[in-house]
């Protein structure tokens, strides 16, 4: 994985198609792309001055994915070197919603859709609102703003 710079309210990085990665025509699995965008968004978080590995305690409360949307656009191969690019599309109250593009050297879009997550308190596991922190830290991100 080769994290870029941050482009246009987006944070990028590359990772190659790996064996486990794809079916016996080497093309790459739907859940191969639940591990490519989960990977953009711990590095987006990380980017933002929060790595998951402080965030919680930080916080107080947990992010667990509600919605995850996948549209697929063209085929992607084993040993492709993709580039992920994830961004915030909007935060609510107590959710945050990305968009993510997966694409081959930048330029042909193989996957694009978004994902939601949730602010929950770690005492109880109800809603609550969006740490202002949080909120701040992603301003870069935002393409609401």
């Amino acid at each position: 994985m080769t994290n870029r710079t941050s482009d246009a309210r987006r944070h990028c990085l590359q990772e190659r198609v790996r064996w486990s990665d794809v079916d016996a025509s080497g093309i790459i699995l739907w859940s191969a792309y639940t591990r490519l965008v989960e990977i953009a968004e711990t590095e987006l978080f990380r980017a933002a001055g929060f790595p998951y590995g402080t965030l919680w305690d930080r916080l107080d409360i947990w992010l667990p994915r509600v919605q995850f949307h996948l549209d697929y656009r063209n085929p992607a191969r084993l040993d492709d070197l993709l580039e992920i690019g994830i961004g915030v599309s909007r935060i609510g109250r107590s959710s945050i919603r990305f968009e993510f593009t997966v694409s081959k050297a930048a330029a042909e879009v193989v996957a694009e859709g978004y994902l939601v997550i949730v602010a929950i308190g770690r005492a109880d596991g109800r809603s609550v609102a969006v740490p202002k922190a949080l909120a701040e830290a992603l301003a870069p991100y935002r393409s609401d703003l």
